[in-house]
């Protein structure tokens, strides 16, 4: 009977590392099995990342060597070859009602389009960051009367204070550009001041403060660094919301003033030739589009990885 039981024993003792072994198995064989079903989603969410990056990338180099490249002039009249469609000889993407080639339009309109959005993003990330950090690290009553100033704001209207203003102060680039920038600080003030609400309360930040460093000290060597990439990545999804209103702009006719080309003044003036020549309105459209798209999904992909939930907005 004990030879019974020591036989039994030893086939327990024998059995327990077989059973270890799979059980081992079977997890590595789930994991396994969920990374291989989650491979085939990360590298399509991959390939769009770098499809969008790099058609972002394109728009960039042909705005920034627009006037360098084998273009025709965009504001050189051809009559003879007036609406001429996408292929023709000596336009690839055809004429528009005035026979001047509508690629290099696209191009010398993506130079303005760029210069407007970047240059508006970069005034309301700089003005409206430095507010957000100020306002979120004091607090206090300087909060309350800032809060209430931008709050002001962004109740009237976007698009109308928008065009009142460009009325006012007229349709130059420079002047787009910086009135845009002006209505953009209130948004940008209020993700920085969510991201420094949150990032004011870190045991870093807290350990600063016990170690006797400045208010400057706190804001611009703790503080700025975790609010920085936020703001940033959320410039780069409010990029593209600033493509389309310039656009919208140009379509009314308050962008910067013609011949220069517009993405939205190009749509506007096929528009006049819609029921002939689709194309002239089209590819404009589609050019906006894409770049829109590519910025939204580029930012969306970068504010993923720093979102601030966990702030007070």
């Amino acid at each position: 009977m004990a030879d019974a039981d020591l036989v039994a024993g030893a086939g327990a003792t024998a059995a327990a590392p077989a059973a270890a072994a799979a059980t081992t198995a079977t997890v590595a064989t789930g994991t396994g099995a969920a990374a291989v079903a989650a491979g085939p989603e990360r590298r399509g969410r991959g390939i769009v990342f770098w499809l969008a990056l790099a058609w972002l990338a394109l728009v960039v180099l042909v705005a920034i060597g627009a006037s360098w490249l084998p273009l025709q002039d965009p504001d050189k009249q051809d009559l003879v070859n007036r609406l001429a469609p996408p292929f023709s000889e000596g336009h690839l993407l055809g004429t528009d009602g005035l026979g001047r080639d509508i690629l290099a339009r696209l191009a010398f309109g993506a130079r303005v389009s760029l210069i407007i959005s970047l240059s508006a993003v970069s005034i309301g990330m700089l003005l409206g960051g430095t507010l957000g950090l100020a306002i979120g690290y004091f607090r206090g009553w300087f909060d309350g009367i800032v809060m209430w100033a931008l709050n002001v704001i962004l109740a009237f209207p976007g698009l109308v204070l928008l065009l009142g203003l460009v009325a006012y102060v007229g349709q130059s680039l420079l002047a787009i550009t910086l009135v845009v920038g002006f209505l953009s600080v209130p948004v940008y003030a209020r993700v920085a001041r969510a991201t420094t609400l949150a990032a004011a309360q870190r045991d870093y930040v807290l350990a600063a403060r016990v170690l006797g460093a400045g208010h400057g000290r706190i804001m611009f060597r703790e503080i700025l660094p975790n609010v920085a990439l936020p703001v940033a990545a959320f410039g780069l999804v409010a990029l593209g919301v600033v493509i389309v209103l310039e656009g919208s702009l140009a379509f009314l006719g308050l962008s910067v003033q013609a011949p220069d080309p517009t993405w939205g003044s190009m749509i506007a003036e096929g528009r006049q030739h819609l029921a002939s020549t689709t194309h002239l309105a089209l590819v404009p459209s589609l050019t906006m589009f894409l770049t829109v798209l590519a910025v939204n999904f580029v930012g969306d992909v970068l504010r993923s990885r720093f979102d601030v939930r966990d702030a007070r907005l």
